[in-house]
């Protein structure tokens, strides 16, 4: 099992927390961990881009002029595709771009993505993440005291005000971002350069992942 090195608020260390290596020591698969990243990325387009063909612009029912005797190409109508005006060929229309990914898989990117977190020391384990009032100005020292730069934060869920006051206090952050640990996708554990876990938060993610 992994051993990390456990902080507080004030960026002090205040023990270590053994991981699991069925979630946070797993090798990592590359191909799944794609996978899923494009999967997250499909499912969050809206699909809603169109442009209309030349059988739907309006007008160009006229033939512009007759067939032969004139030297010009011949044209059967002023909303033809090389036409200004004209319809688009093949013109996107809204579509679903999102697809499922197998449980399994999902399961086996996450552990991944998990797992290269520890392995490149990106993971950073807090021993509590709670504040009394919603203030960025106390966000902000804890990601000083941690020395962090682009980095999220998970949290063991959102519902309660503490953890509330976390979510509202750091929103204001633009390199910071917080989670909730039921909500956290391979995709956002892999664009921030570092991944910051409350201890009941990767007690949990091993409960339910091992």
């Amino acid at each position: 099992m992994a051993s990390v090195q456990m902080y507080n608020m004030n960026g002090e260390a205040v023990g270590s927390l053994e991981l699991s290596d069925a979630v946070f020591g797993v090798s990592v698969n590359e191909h799944v961990v794609h996978q899923a990243v494009v999967q997250y990325l499909a499912n969050q387009r809206q699909g809603t881009q169109s442009a209309l063909t030349r059988a739907e612009v309006r007008g160009g029912g006229r033939k512009p002029w007759r067939q032969k005797g004139l030297g010009r190409a011949r044209q059967g109508s002023t909303r033809s595709p090389q036409w200004r005006g004209g319809g688009v060929i093949f013109a996107p229309k809204p579509r679903d771009y999102s697809f499922k990914l197998n449980k399994k898989v999902k399961r086996l990117a996450l552990k991944s993505a998990l797992s290269s977190r520890v392995s490149e020391s990106k993971l950073i384990i807090l021993d509590e993440m709670r504040m009394s009032e919603v203030k960025t100005k106390t966000m902000q020292k804890v990601v000083d005291a941690l020395k962090l730069g682009k980095a999220m934060f998970v949290l063991e869920g959102d519902g309660d005000d503490v953890r509330r006051n976390v979510v509202l206090s750091a929103r204001n952050i633009p390199s910071i971002k917080t989670s909730a640990v039921n909500n956290i996708n391979v995709y956002d554990i892999l664009k921030y350069d570092t991944l910051v876990l409350t201890k009941d938060a990767a007690l949990k993610l091993q409960e339910v992942y091992s």
